[in-house]
């Protein structure tokens, strides 16, 4: 689930990276783009018709549409890293938008079940969003025996 994107090459690129691996791409509103946007289609090139994408209007109505057990928030101020759960089906995997990332009211909703992170070199600020949905979602997916793959 991506909260509040801006840049549309990386939704782009996620719509690729869910086609590719099954999962569902979630859009918290308001979203920096227009869905319909070139750079957005270009980034996710011929791939939108293969992918799982819905759009909510703001983050009490994703929670309402997904009933999630469990949110796993990714934040670059987590001493947990993302490889430190074991994931289950049906989990969320939430981002923050570029460049501020998950602002504190949302790391600290209710919903969210624990913060992690990616680990990096220190003095780097973050990864790009979508590189950063793809380190989380295949360790999520190796850990079920990447699933379905062929």
């Amino acid at each position: 689930m991506f909260f509040e994107p801006r840049i549309p090459q990386n939704t782009g690129n996620a719509i690729r990276l869910v086609a590719g691996t099954g999962c569902e791409l979630h859009l918290i509103g308001p979203l920096g783009f227009d869905m319909s946007e070139p750079k957005l289609k270009r980034a996710g090139l011929d791939y939108h018709d293969l992918a799982s994408v819905t759009v909510h209007d703001n983050l009490p109505a994703a929670w309402d549409a997904l009933k999630p057990d469990r949110v796993f928030a990714y934040t670059a101020h987590s001493t947990r890293f993302h490889t430190d759960v074991e994931y289950a089906a049906g989990d969320v995997l939430l981002f923050g938008p570029e460049p501020t990332g998950l602002p504190d009211d949302v790391l600290h909703d209710p919903r969210v079940t624990d913060r992690l992170r990616i680990p990096m070199i220190p003095g780097r600020r973050s990864l790009n969003l979508a590189n950063s949905a793809a380190v989380v979602m295949y360790e999520a997916w190796r850990q079920h025996g990447f699933d379905g793959a062929v």
